[in-house]
């Protein structure tokens, strides 16, 4: 009997068959944004055809991301995420099909053309967040990497896809029609999503965050991360510039290269399916490439066929220019959001998503409606031009900002060398809970002068651990007249948020105390105490 051939490395995560249902599920209600997004891209150039109005289409989807990344990011770690994720596609089913009435009806115009695709906008960053965080739910840690490629593949593959079929849907039946097939495809995902049986989570003995609290708890945790900025700047830097194709190919394909709807729509093909094969080939690319080097050198192809767009008046340079466009931006766009979904763990994974989402998006909107205005005052091909000089220069300059992650193992002795404090008084507990007021942490430590240094460098980390555990506060400080003593001083919002703190360390976390707890010079371990705050 001949023996099966194996699996394709980019289809591993394909072996899990709720992933499986999710992933083909997402790839169609993607293939339906996609062709939400050609329809009303291309109604907006019959609605009003200025290079502004068509580009705030692509802004009007982006903004909302930028809006509502964190709060959305936040209730996805807090509430069921099954539940979570039924409730954004519902909304999108509800907007599309009133998109799809009103287009019909030859009642929408382009301020409710806009005003509909930010709905639609909305439900999608409800929706990003949320379905990132539970891939971790769905694969071992070892297909992870791999799950995260496939739905960047899964993506690329419905832009292929959903273009060309919004195209030719809008030839046969009008935009309208494009609204239609979006909002049948979402009710496939919620098809899957019901069936889905998402294990319940196991009752801690503390509270649910509330949202405020939470969304905090996430800034705090992106704001001490190295790896979480540095992925934030790279693809704030990636996405800006690029993002000018996106607000100016519908335009760039009726005046420029004078077609219609159906080429408007094999352009984006063209990207898509270059997106798709270049997936399967990253593997084997980061064999040779470093995360960090990969962007670079995707930001720097990005940028090259932006250049040959601008120079282009023909559709084969043209779809060239897509072909590089398209592996280029799968290549950065996968690497990068691999990169930010390593950089989290699971407690805060959503939120720590959500503001990464936040941030490209947001510059993806910025960028489509200056790409707008520019090429409204100077032309599409300058605008075009502009963005990829630009954005190769912003390529090289941030090129230091490395996103490749160093995993540190945590020693054997790393939990027992941690500071604890004394177990509080009987008499206080009633004071303990959600609404105690802030609590003071304080570590003792009594080191060797000539150690300062190396010191100070591991408390730089220690600072960094305990914002991203939830301090609103920290700092350090040395006895003027025994400089061999030493104070670390931080503050939580609350002494639920102080329990929080060791569910929220990583192993990472814990091997950076332990390094500093190893400083300390005396018999005794250092001291640990807490304090509640009164108001006298």
């Amino acid at each position: 009997m001949p023996s099966r051939l194996p699996m394709p490395r980019a289809f591993l995560p394909l072996r899990h068959a709720t992933f499986r249902m999710l992933w083909l599920a997402t790839l169609a209600s993607n293939i339906g944004m996609w062709v939400q997004n050609t329809g009303a891209g291309w109604l907006m150039t019959i609605l009003d055809p200025s290079p502004m109005m068509v580009s705030l289409v692509q802004a009007a989807s982006m903004l909302p991301v930028f809006l509502l990344a964190l709060p959305s990011g936040a209730l996805a770690d807090i509430i069921d995420r099954r539940i979570f994720l039924l409730g954004a596609q519902a909304w999108i089913l509800a907007m599309a099909l009133i998109l799809a009435a009103l287009t019909a009806t030859g009642a929408l115009g382009p301020w409710g053309l806009l005003a509909l695709t930010f709905a639609i906008g909305a439900g999608s960053a409800m929706n990003f967040p949320a379905w990132a965080a539970t891939t971790n739910e769905l694969v071992p840690r070892e297909d992870l990497v791999g799950a995260i490629a496939l739905n960047g593949i899964g993506f690329n593959l419905a832009r292929a896809l959903g273009p060309a079929l919004g195209g030719f849907a809008i030839a046969a039946a009008g935009p309208q029609a494009a609204f239609v097939l979006n909002a049948a495809a979402f009710l496939v995902l919620i098809l899957a999503l019901v069936l889905w049986r998402r294990p319940a989570e196991p009752r801690g003995r503390m509270p649910k965050e509330n949202l405020v609290s939470a969304m905090r708890a996430g800034l705090r945790f992106v704001r001490a991360s190295p790896a979480m900025r540095a992925a934030i700047l790279r693809a704030c830097t990636f996405f800006l510039f690029s993002a000018a194709v996106w607000g100016l190919l519908p335009l760039f394909v009726r005046e420029r290269l004078h077609l219609g709807p159906q080429a408007f729509g094999l352009m984006l093909g063209v990207m898509g399916g270059s997106a798709v094969a270049a997936g399967f080939a990253l593997p084997a690319l980061r064999g040779r490439l470093d995360r960090s080097a990969t962007v670079l050198w995707a930001s720097l192809a990005i940028c090259l066929a932006m250049g040959i767009l601008a120079l282009s008046q023909h559709w084969a340079p043209a779809a060239l220019g897509m072909l590089i466009y398209g592996a280029a931006w799968i290549a950065a766009g996968s690497t990068l959001s691999a990169s930010a979904q390593l950089a989290a763990p699971g407690w805060v994974r959503a939120r720590a998503i959500a503001i990464y989402q936040l941030s490209f998006f947001g510059v993806m909107a910025l960028g489509a409606a200056v790409a707008g205005w520019v090429g409204g005052r100077f032309g599409v091909p300058v605008a075009l031009g502009a963005a990829a000089l630009g954005g190769a220069l912003a390529a090289i300059a941030v090129r230091g900002w490395r996103i490749d992650s160093i995993a540190v193992a945590e020693t054997a002795s790393a939990a027992s060398q941690e500071p604890k404090p004394e177990a509080p008084a009987q008499e206080l507990h009633a004071l303990l809970g959600e609404h105690s007021g802030r609590v003071l942490e304080v570590v003792r430590y009594r080191i060797d002068p000539a150690e300062r240094d190396a010191f100070l460098a591991t408390m730089q980390e220690v600072r960094r651990v305990r914002l991203r555990a939830g301090a609103a506060t920290w700092r350090l400080y040395e006895d003027v007249a025994h400089p061999e003593r030493w104070v670390e001083l931080w503050s939580v919002e609350s002494w639920t948020e102080h329990l929080r703190e060791e569910a929220r360390r990583t192993d990472w976390d814990r091997t950076a105390l332990a390094r500093a707890a190893a400083f300390h010079r005396a018999e005794e371990p250092p001291e640990a105490a807490r304090f509640l705050n009164v108001v006298p």
